[in-house]
């Protein structure tokens, strides 16, 4: 009896079944580590965009414009501790609450640099897609996003109330009162970033453009501010105070001012320091509030719609 050998004739087809049916070990193995999910993505991701609000982790480039406008909010802090430790005065000329407020300009200037640079960028250059090769959701992505700019932002507004705080020690202030001020002073700044941040990345989010997104963020935060200021002069003016404070409603700065004057005891910066009524003051609580859910809402619904 015969066999076919597979280089013979009639041996070809069962040659080639055994070459198709044949397993070839190339070294690939199983995962064994830790499933890390969606907590851990959406963590690097907040970490990653925080970092990247300072210019960490990029080039030398992106770190100058966040450094420098950091070092201008910090400056004027050390110029006035310096003055309370020299003159021997009896409180801080600065109050706590009010800090950020003066140097608005300078915050303005941070939050349209670098918002733009948290998300447009990501949708300029399609980008987002690769976030979702990970195990994260729409929701994740703008929980993340959201979060890091408003602790960018509250890193750059308690950074000179630290600095404000440590001088009044230094200065053998009452070290109770400083620290009841400056309890109020993180409140003040908090509210402030939350809000602000959620303005910013709305704006930025809505055009893939940088400069675009720069531009109208500082239109929206100075156009309002000036015009409703003016309006409350004239207003003060006529001797209407009441007509002052529920102005303040209509752009973010003034809406921050009259918070802050209302409900934390911040010294009033509205013409003839006029302090919201208890009227004007519940809008003023909620207009916060809307403005913060609307703004995740807006945030949501962007990106829905860029099929994210």
């Amino acid at each position: 009896m015969q066999t076919e050998h597979p280089h013979r004739p009639g041996g070809t087809q069962n040659a080639t079944t055994a070459h198709a049916a044949s397993i070839h070990d190339i070294g690939y193995r199983n995962y064994e580590g830790a499933r890390l999910g969606r907590a851990y993505a959406r963590r690097s991701l907040f970490a990653q965009s925080l970092r990247g609000a300072y210019g960490l982790g990029r080039s030398a480039k992106s770190k100058i414009t966040p450094m420098i406008l950091f070092g201008i909010m910090c400056a004027p802090a050390l110029i006035v501790v310096a003055v309370a430790i020299t003159t021997d005065l009896n409180d801080l000329p600065v109050d706590y609450r009010e800090y950020a407020g003066y140097l608005a300009p300078v915050l303005g200037l941070y939050l349209a640099a670098m918002a733009p640079q948290s998300v447009s960028r990501d949708l300029r250059f399609h980008t987002v897609p690769l976030y979702f090769s990970r195990p994260i959701e729409r929701v994740d992505y703008v929980l993340a996003k959201y979060a890091a700019m408003a602790s960018a932002l509250l890193v750059f507004t308690t950074a000179p109330l630290l600095i404000l705080y440590v001088g009044a020690l230094l200065g053998e202030l009452d070290f109770g009162e400083q620290t009841a001020d400056l309890a109020l002073g993180f409140v003040s700044v908090a509210v402030l970033s939350v809000l602000y941040a959620g303005i910013g990345l709305v704006i930025a989010a809505l055009t893939p453009r940088r400069g675009f997104g720069v531009a109208a963020i500082i239109g929206v935060l100075t156009v309002p501010y000036f015009a409703v200021s003016t309006l409350q002069f004239i207003a003060d003016n006529g001797n209407n105070a009441d007509a002052v404070g529920w102005l303040g409603l209509a752009s973010p700065g003034t809406l921050v001012s009259g918070f802050q004057a209302k409900f934390l005891g911040a010294p009033s910066d509205f013409p003839g320091a006029v302090v919201p009524s208890h009227a004007a003051g519940a809008c003023y609580l909620l207009l916060v509030l809307a403005l913060v859910a609307g703004s995740y809402a807006v945030l949501m619904a962007r990106y829905r719609k860029a099929g994210l």
